[in-house]
């Protein structure tokens, strides 16, 4: 059951407050009015109040003041004001204070309602925006990136110093490391955090489609181009813009980045105006930029620009002592998302999963453990089960001291192993579906039908 609104009344004329007192209380609000502006100020809560209804022209405070001085207690309440005097002036002076809307006397009981309704709905998305906010800057503080490593406390601490200053940050590491994971970070605890973070993933869209997607275009650039658009570098303007996978960037893309780090501006595809925009680029990659610098497939001078800070991600492998945290977080995720409860893994699926390689990172953790916890039964994940998805020693099985041998095989040959279950095990869970299990295993569609070439996956593998 929904609490009931509270809304605050001030006017000086008491038969108006009275009337508008009882309209609202007839239709479910909490309302209490007051005659005297000073006083209601005076007594004034922040969060005690869901909306302010104050008329303008009243004795010894007008409700200009009243407005300001409600809004320096709370900012974001929204406030009615009532006028019999409306004026074009008047009115820009409440708006530019921080009135939500202006309402003339006389007005009809249902006019009145229908401004209240609007406001409290105002109100309610602002709320929810500032949950959301709040739930994500939670989500990616430091304290909730998972690991005890020296290596990861130095890297943290680096992060947290370079985020609070505006400059181009390139973040590199194996696939699955968390590259994303530290740039959301660097966004929501940057002063960049209240505006948007937009990722793109410059390795999953032809040239062509990922120049119009970064830079926007105008009407009739080419054949389909109906309406002008604009691209996700307008869309972060104030906030941030992840560029993942910056090594897959096209020549021409390149130049056309490279122009707006260095001038702030760029221009739409088939516009002869620049368009300016206030955007952090943060980027990452998983590839050598400096061999691709040598191969000329990657510029010299965007690289610089891009790299002003490197964070360099190390492969879980070097982490093996996070492992068991990593393990627990993502239990414990799982448990609240699927109400399971399993409590943790057997002390030799322990040592499996310690001495396992982990080719795909961390991301490959959190998918086998996912697996894993749709498979067991008992309380605890067991070697067996484990050993299903790292094919721990392909076949062998734990020696009486509980230790595991891992991996005859050449590590190539164990990856495209674990690569090709990997595979089949995302087109059965989305039911064949390429677009959906290519999403989800963070490549584009066109790498995923190469791989699944490659690995001879047929529809019988996974129906």
């Amino acid at each position: 059951m929904t609490s009931k609104k509270r809304i605050l009344l001030i006017d000086n004329e008491e038969g108006l407050c009275r009337m508008m007192e009882s309209i609202l209380i007839d239709h479910g609000y909490l309302a209490k009015a007051y005659t005297s502006p000073q006083k209601a100020v005076e007594e004034f809560k922040a969060m005690a109040w869901d909306l302010v209804i104050s008329d303008i022209k009243m004795p010894g405070m007008s409700g200009l003041e009243v407005l300001q001085a409600i809004k320096e207690k709370q900012k974001d309440i929204p406030v009615i004001m009532i006028t019999a005097y409306a004026t074009v002036d008047m009115s820009i002076q409440a708006l530019r204070k921080g009135a939500y809307d202006m309402l003339t006397k006389p007005f009809e009981p249902d006019e009145l309602i229908y401004r209240v309704k609007n406001a409290l709905q105002q109100s309610q998305l602002i709320e929810e925006n500032r949950e959301l906010r709040a739930e994500l800057e939670a989500k990616f503080c430091f304290d909730n990136i998972i690991g005890s490593c020296e290596g990861l406390k130095t890297i943290l601490e680096r992060v947290e110093k370079v985020a609070v200053r505006d400059t181009s940050v390139l973040i590199t590491g194996e696939s699955g490391t968390g590259k994303e994971l530290i740039a959301q970070a660097i966004h929501y605890n940057s002063p960049r955090r209240e505006k948007k973070f937009i990722a793109i993933n410059c390795g999953a869209l032809p040239e062509t489609l990922l120049e119009s997607e970064l830079f926007g275009y105008k009407k009739g650039a080419f054949t389909g181009a109906k309406e002008s658009r604009q691209g996700l570098l307008e869309a972060a303007n104030g906030g941030t813009l992840f560029l993942d996978e910056v090594g897959n960037l096209p020549i021409n893309v390149q130049k056309t980045l490279l122009r707006f780090l260095q001038e702030k501006e760029f221009n739409r595809l088939g516009d002869t105006t620049p368009t300016r925009v206030d955007v952090r680029i943060l980027s990452a990659t998983n590839s050598d930029l400096k061999e691709a610098i040598k191969q000329g497939i990657f510029r010299e001078d965007l690289y610089y620009r891009l790299n002003v800070v490197n964070i360099h991600l190390p492969p879980l492998r070097e982490r093996r002592n996070d492992i068991p945290l990593l393990a627990a977080h993502f239990i414990h995720l799982q448990n609240q998302k699927f109400d399971t409860a399993i409590k943790g893994f057997e002390s030799d699926a322990v040592r499996l999963l310690c001495d396992f390689d982990w080719p795909g990172n961390i991301r490959q953790l959190k998918n086998v453990i996912e697996a894993c916890m749709a498979m067991e039964t008992g309380d605890y994940i067991s070697w067996e089960t484990l050993a299903q998805f790292v094919e721990a020693g392909f076949g062998d099985t734990p020696t009486e001291t509980g230790s595991t041998e891992i991996g005859e095989l050449p590590f190539n040959t164990a990856l495209e192993r674990f690569e090709a279950d990997l595979l089949k095990g995302l087109l059965k869970k989305h039911g064949g579906i390429i677009e959906n299990a290519s999403r989800e295993a963070g490549m584009n569609m066109v790498t995923m039908y190469r791989k699944i070439k490659k690995y001879g996956i047929k529809k019988e593998d996974y129906s």
